[in-house]
């Protein structure tokens, strides 16, 4: 029999996703009700466009107005496009990814770094943080109301970094050397940074690596290095990362308690039904 309700909210994403992205250039302003006190660093490219709108707007309204919001695109936005997230409050600036790849580094790494996809992506954690400590977050993650506990977070600092956790290992297995040391899953799709980290564990395993980068190779290093520096999760009840409802209708995580679902690819679509939370 069919899944009907699975079915339905992935028609439900899509729809209302498609509204959305026609309606971009009328949305109303956000007016953030307090600021927030590090500087935001997102990457993305223009088919995430509709979610990097909605990403920001949600962190505007939930978490505040940070110094700078930077989304740092992969290349391929539009001059349109990168018009119209500038337009969306003063903080934001559109970066390029060019400008954000470490020093420093083994030759070997480069091509990876400067051309893979996800490969730019872990180039830009690497540089950060610059000076002061920073937030990095995906596209694909909405804010909610509980979203106000960040600020403790911030001031406590007690670990060089905070991560989201994972609901199961999602990695480049190559890298790993032994089962133990996929405990604790990383995901990098939001980080507190408060320091720069020690990537020399993750970049030796990238160059004794055989075959080419997968889509997770950077998720891997991130959480090689997180766990070799010593990093912290952030309360998984709060900050979720789950998939336990993908072929189910309603989204069982979002509500005004928690402050934050990283939506990855295969609940996507319950970013758009639960857009509105």
């Amino acid at each position: 029999m069919p899944n009907y309700g699975y079915h339905l909210a992935r028609a439900k994403g899509r729809a209302v996703r498609g509204l959305y992205r026609a309606s971009l250039r009328i949305l109303p302003k956000i007016d953030p009700a307090r600021s927030f006190p590090l500087e935001v660093f997102s990457y993305s490219g223009e088919a995430a466009l509709p979610e990097q709108v909605a990403s920001v707007r949600s962190f505007l309204r939930h978490v505040g107005r940070p110094a700078i919001f930077n989304i740092v695109s992969d290349g391929s936005y539009s001059e349109l496009s990168k018009r119209l997230l500038q337009d969306l409050d003063p903080c934001v600036s559109v970066r390029d990814a060019a400008d954000w790849v470490p020093k420093d580094l083994p030759a070997n790494i480069y091509p990876y770094l400067k051309n893979h996809p996800t490969g730019r992506q872990l180039a830009l954690i690497m540089s950060l943080p610059v000076n002061n400590p920073v937030l990095y977050l995906d596209s694909d993650i909405l804010f909610f109301a509980g979203a106000d506990d960040l600020r403790a977070h911030v001031e406590r600092r007690d670990a060089p970094a905070l991560y989201l956790a994972d609901c199961r290992f999602s990695g480049d297995e190559r890298l790993l050397r032994g089962p133990d040391e996929a405990t604790d899953p990383v995901n990098t799709g939001f980080l507190l940074l408060f320091q720069k980290l020690d990537w020399s564990l993750s970049v030796q395993r990238f160059l004794e690596s055989q075959g080419e980068p997968t889509f997770f190779t950077n998720q891997t290093m991130t959480h090689l290095t997180m766990h070799a520096n010593g990093a912290a999760p952030f309360d998984p009840r709060k900050y979720v990362l789950q998939l336990d409802d993908q072929f189910v209708y309603p989204d069982r995580y979002a509500d005004p308690n928690i402050a934050l679902r990283h939506y990855v690819n295969p609940v996507r679509h319950k970013f758009w039904t639960s857009l509105f939370v």
